[in-house]
């Protein structure tokens, strides 16, 4: 392509994310951060440039200002219990950073393949559940309100595509239940607000690149009349699409439902991990890291009506638990993929 069309190109962009649909403000860039605390406090470094720098100071330097924090029920593994989740939220809303709190409704990983109750409400009868899953979600959110950390947006369930709360809400099968206890966790972060405005809410599947599942969900969805405000995706290409894939559901779900989208989990490897038998769309190099996320971030600022309004990764302070996906080398640096939205943020 000539250089005149790089050119054109990017002032396209440019006057995409500046124009009144999507500000610099507004648009989100994010990261999922809820490991980071725990590394930290085993004595880890990250480092910029050789030298250590902690980490949410290093993501906010380089224009991250979402941090996206996930909350188990009772793990007895994973350190993201309340106390944790508040510890860490505390940190970043200290630097200036806005709060998106991801719930699992679990006392462990919830994700297409699973979806376990926690253990305290095991044996209870649907209407308990129900009542159990705003209970607790009103408890919760008072106790962020009160530590000075209320979450500026609210994920009921993550990548919930097959349901939550296995068996009740589990789908295909489960629909009315599967609304009435997302309904119940809604209902219970609007209990919490008292007289300040209440959270956003965002319902996250999984389906980055794939139109036809999207509009199974959320027609359906729809039609229990769920009221919500934001449209969460995940995007892993090696799972969920090509790029294009990915720009025809974002037209799709631009042009259909109308709400804003997010895609709330992107990530890419650093080194050969999920493209050893044929080659991905980059390579998996630091350098393809870099510019997966450049990619994905343009394809989101192309969404019709400015409805594209964020990009999160996930989980690049992890160091170890997920391979290559995160920011950093063995050594604790920082890799490229960290500059990517200095282009848009710095001045």
């Amino acid at each position: 392509m000539h250089k005149a069309s790089f050119f054109f190109i990017g002032i396209f962009l440019v006057f995409s994310l500046y124009s009144t649909g999507v500000s610099a403000q507004s648009y989100a860039i994010g990261a999922d951060l809820s490991f980071l605390k725990s590394i930290e406090d085993q004595g880890y470094q990250f480092k910029e440039y050789g030298q250590p720098k902690a980490g949410l100071d290093l993501f906010a330097d380089h224009g991250y200002n979402w941090i996206r924090l996930r909350l188990f029920h009772s793990p007895d593994r994973l350190p993201n219990n309340l106390a944790y989740t508040i510890a860490l939220a505390q940190a970043a809303k200290e630097r200036g950073m806005k709060f998106l709190l991801d719930y699992h409704y679990s006392d462990t990983w919830a994700d297409p393949g699973k979806q376990y109750l926690p253990k305290a409400w095991e044996g209870l009868a649907f209407e308990q559940l129900v009542d159990s899953v705003y209970d607790y979600t009103r408890r919760t959110m008072t106790a962020l309100q009160a530590a000075g950390v209320y979450p500026d947006m609210v994920q009921i369930g993550n990548e919930v595509i097959n349901g939550m709360m296995w068996p009740f809400g589990k789908l295909p099968d489960n629909w009315d239940q599967f609304a009435a206890l997302t309904q119940a966790g809604i209902n219970g972060v609007h209990a919490s607000c008292g007289n300040q405005p209440c959270p956003q809410i965002m319902i996250h599947i999984d389906r980055g690149g794939d139109v036809a599942r999207t509009k199974w969900f959320f027609d359906k969805l729809f039609s229990y009349n769920i009221d919500f405000d934001l449209i969460g995706q995940s995007y892993y290409p090696w799972w969920h699409g090509s790029l294009l894939d990915l720009r025809d559901n974002l037209y799709f779900m631009a042009t259909t439902y109308h709400k804003p989208i997010w895609m709330v989990e992107v990530a890419y490897c650093s080194q050969p991990t999920e493209y050893k038998e044929h080659p991905g769309p980059f390579p998996e190099t630091p350098e393809g890291q870099r510019d997966f996320l450049a990619a994905v971030h343009e394809e989101v600022l192309r969404a019709p009506d400015h409805l594209g309004q964020g990009v999160f990764w996930w989980e690049p302070a992890a160091m170890g638990p997920i391979g290559a996906r995160d920011f950093f080398d063995e050594k604790g640096n920082v890799l490229p993929v960290i500059q990517v939205f200095d282009k848009w943020t710095k001045h």
